[in-house]
């Protein structure tokens, strides 16, 4: 049986794909706020220590894979927050992980990003370096609204996925590291921002060449691929799953 931490396993995709790798015979320990085995909050340095410490002792510091789907979504006023969730509470999780992982069978970790990072003017900004630099206090500052501080972090969490995958630490363990990227997905996040006067209209109208919207359960199918035996030579990849819309929106994007 195969030994899986996910935070935010209490909703959206990863409560779907929970229920998709216990349905598989895996184990799963969930993080979140709250409804999950380990409830805790990213946002803060001390939540993810607690956090990932809760994991090691349910586990006996043995994970076979580790998911980071925990995310603030762009409709929140509190964009430092956003910053510090999807980015440094992202990275504190993974990393705060890995030694467990390299313990494991076949060891793989997933973080979940964002078509944003492509479609979203501005990303590739300050406050995405001041991320990647890990200055969480620069990066806080810098987030002045949920648009900017959501595809700032997301695209800081896909290019540390693709500069870490490659380390010592990670493929040199043995230890699988990749992203995925949704797009549109029906989940109480994109219900909150479709419900917003500033994000509803942006949302509604986004292209997506093959529907309207994903489900949970679809983005939840490409992240247990990730984990999977089917995707042993995967490293460092960041795969969309968005219907579409960045290589609609970004056909130059190789």
């Amino acid at each position: 049986m195969r030994t899986i931490a996910i935070s935010g396993s209490g909703s959206g995709i990863g409560a779907a794909l929970r229920v998709r790798l216990e349905s598989d015979g895996a184990r799963v320990i969930g993080v979140d706020l709250k409804g999950a085995e380990i409830e805790a909050d990213l946002s803060s340095a001390d939540g993810r220590t607690r956090a990932c410490a809760a994991v090691l002792s349910q586990t006996d510091g043995i994970l076979d894979g580790v998911v980071a789907c925990a995310g603030l979504g762009p409709h929140l006023e509190d964009a430092p927050a956003i910053a510090a969730v999807n980015y440094f509470g992202a990275v504190a999780w993974l990393s705060g992980l890995r030694a467990a992982l390299s313990r494991g069978t076949a060891p793989a970790a997933v973080a979940v990003s964002s078509n944003s990072i492509t479609i979203s003017p501005g990303a590739d900004g300050p406050l995405m370096k001041a991320c990647l630099a890990d200055d969480e206090t620069l990066a806080r500052g810098l987030a002045r609204d949920g648009i900017n501080a959501y595809a700032g972090a997301k695209l800081a969490l896909a290019r540390w996925v693709r500069r870490e995958a490659v380390s010592a630490a990670w493929a040199g363990a043995g230890i699988r590291l990749n992203a995925v990227a949704p797009g549109v997905t029906k989940t109480p996040m994109i219900e909150a921002g479709l419900a917003s006067k500033t994000l509803g209209d942006a949302i509604r109208l986004l292209p997506v060449p093959l529907s309207d919207a994903a489900q949970p359960q679809q983005i939840a199918a490409a992240i247990a691929f990730l984990l999977g035996a089917d995707a042993s030579f995967c490293c460092g990849s960041v795969l969309f799953v968005d219907g579409g819309s960045d290589a609609l929106l970004c056909p130059a994007r190789p």
